[in-house]
């Protein structure tokens, strides 16, 4: 079962899935990616989404309200990484930016022992289903750049900027 909610954050909205008691996505609602991705995992996981709640939906909720406040720099759900083998790979090396850190195309290519495989490699970040949750947002181009993002490089720039901000301090307390 895939039970499927919306999130609305400062960068913009995003659908959050639960798919038996792992995330599977947290996807930006606003651009042309989305729909490839919600058939996607609709298509690998044979399920067909519905609209609701759960516990962990939930959970992600208040993560994200946190990470979105200053209050958490690493989020702690469950999350089934859904693409072919490359792209896991890519995503769980994603998981490994630390907050307020980026890296380049190039160097995550490197890190997973792709070096000749930065647009394969750019290709598999721009798949990623679980924006934010497994940072996407901390790459960036070899020269310093922003790079596509499917929220758009507005939202890139306000999640770079929010880690940035807060991590040169103290997560405020809880």
């Amino acid at each position: 079962m895939l039970t499927v909610t919306e999130y609305v954050s400062p960068c913009g909205d995003l659908l959050i899935g639960d798919c038996d008691g792992r995330i599977c996505m947290c996807d930006w609602l606003a651009g042309k990616r989305h729909d490839s991705v919600y058939s996607r995992l609709s298509g690998r996981l044979k399920v067909k989404p519905t609209r609701g709640s759960t516990p962990l939906l939930e959970r992600a909720v208040r993560e994200l309200d946190e990470y979105f406040s200053w209050r958490r720099a690493e989020f702690d759900l469950p999350v089934m990484l859904v693409g072919t083998e490359f792209q896991k790979t890519v995503w769980e090396a994603l998981a490994g930016i630390p907050y307020g850190v980026t890296e380049s195309y190039g160097a995550l290519a490197v890190r997973i022992g792709r070096p000749s495989s930065v647009r394969a490699v750019a290709n598999a970040v721009g798949a990623n289903p679980i924006s934010i949750i497994v940072p996407c947002h901390r790459v960036i181009g070899s020269d310093g750049s922003l790079t596509g993002y499917a929220s758009g490089l507005a939202a890139k720039r306000r999640l770079l900027a929010l880690e940035k901000d807060i991590s040169s301090q103290n997560l405020r307390q809880k």
